[in-house]
């Protein structure tokens, strides 16, 4: 799938909309995010909330799927995340997160995200399982 069509997914998901995520580069079963700084997303101490980061990996790891599987892996979904925060982002700093799909079986979908500072420093780890939905 192409950065553009990847990105008019995004760009077509409500619950993303917010976030003003940006598809940076995809292959297959890989996809890495521009995830922008914003205000709003600041604990009271001033650090990025940590939602964001699991939102960056959720997304990343849906469009890495479909960079893979193609249009039909649009509707699987996460059934599982765990999440491994090991660095603080201070203030509305951009970052980016990058996604791999490691095993994709009949029914479920293994991957890792990472996402890090735009200096390269790892902020947080993710692992995710996703399922593919019976139509």
């Amino acid at each position: 799938m192409s950065l553009a069509h990847l990105q008019s997914v995004l760009d077509g998901s409500p619950f993303a909309k917010h976030y003003g995520f940006r598809v940076e580069s995809a292959v297959e079963g890989t996809c890495t995010l521009y995830c922008p700084g914003n205000p709003s997303f600041l604990r009271p101490d001033g650090i990025l909330s940590g939602p964001v980061f699991m939102t960056a990996a959720d997304v990343a790891m849906w469009l890495a799927i479909m960079s893979a599987l193609g249009p039909d892996a649009a509707s699987t979904v996460t059934v599982e995340m765990k999440t491994n925060f090991l660095a603080a982002l201070s203030g509305a700093q951009d970052f980016r997160c990058t996604a791999t799909v490691l095993k994709s079986g009949s029914r479920l979908i293994y991957g890792t995200a990472d996402c890090r500072d735009l200096t390269g420093r790892l902020l947080t780890h993710h692992t995710l399982t996703y399922i593919r939905r019976e139509k």
